[in-house]
């Protein structure tokens, strides 16, 4: 089995970031490629941003859909993954659904960390487009702007938030390039903490074992 992780962005920092948690999680079970999509912005953080970087990605999922089994975009605001979805025929995974879909199965409600407060209506956005806004506690961004996603203790401040004041008893990591900090955080909160990398490959590597992808019955058919 061979999973093709796509970067919407351009960061190469970001890009090895989520290939080592991807790795990590495999553990030579099945064989991972993280790429970064060519000709996009740096961060994908607006809907200008998501447009940027659609043609780059589709170039990518034609280029290599001989190759791979399945695909998944990482970006936790899931940017042209109903696309990816219409024209492959293998499984396509989002980190943002793959995560707070797996959130909702885990605990009451779920709250999502962002990196900053900007994104935070986006991914309310986002949430009520996947029919879970009754399982969401909160998204939250850290008080203090960061320059770093590496300021770990930032992202526990926000996390502890959310469970003592939302009253989350999951947490979902709602950046790509917070991938790798989620048993760290989990071994701190004593609660699930989910990075969306890994519940994309759970849900990707176990839809091409079980032999089932996309329905292209009516939505993902590009000819209906």
């Amino acid at each position: 089995m061979r999973i093709l992780i796509i970067n919407p962005n351009s960061d190469p920092v970001m890009t090895e970031t989520i290939k080592k948690a991807a790795v990590q999680y495999a553990e030579g079970e099945f064989e991972v490629e993280c790429m970064l999509t060519p000709g996009a912005p740096k961060f994908i953080e607006t809907y200008e941003d998501d447009i940027q970087c659609a043609d780059g990605m589709l170039k990518l999922v034609r280029e290599n859909e001989g190759r791979f089994d399945a695909f998944i975009v990482a970006c936790h605001d899931d940017p042209n993954l109903d696309a990816i979805k219409e024209i492959t025929d293998k499984p396509a995974v989002g980190i943002g659904e793959a995560s707070m879909k797996i959130a909702s199965m885990l605990g009451h409600k779920f709250s999502v960390l962002s990196t900053d407060i900007h994104s935070v209506p986006g991914k309310e956005v986002l949430v009520r487009k996947y029919h879970l806004q009754d399982k969401l506690a909160s998204v939250k961004a850290p008080v203090r702007p960061i320059s770093d996603l590496a300021d770990y203790m930032s992202f526990l401040e926000t996390a502890k938030a959310a469970i003592n004041d939302d009253l989350a008893e999951v947490i979902v990591l709602g950046c790509a390039g917070l991938a790798g900090i989620d048993k760290k955080l989990q071994n701190e909160l004593g609660i699930p903490v989910l990075d969306g990398v890994v519940c994309a490959l759970i849900i990707a590597s176990g839809l091409v074992k079980y032999g089932i992808s996309t329905s292209k019955l009516r939505l993902y058919n590009p000819e209906y």
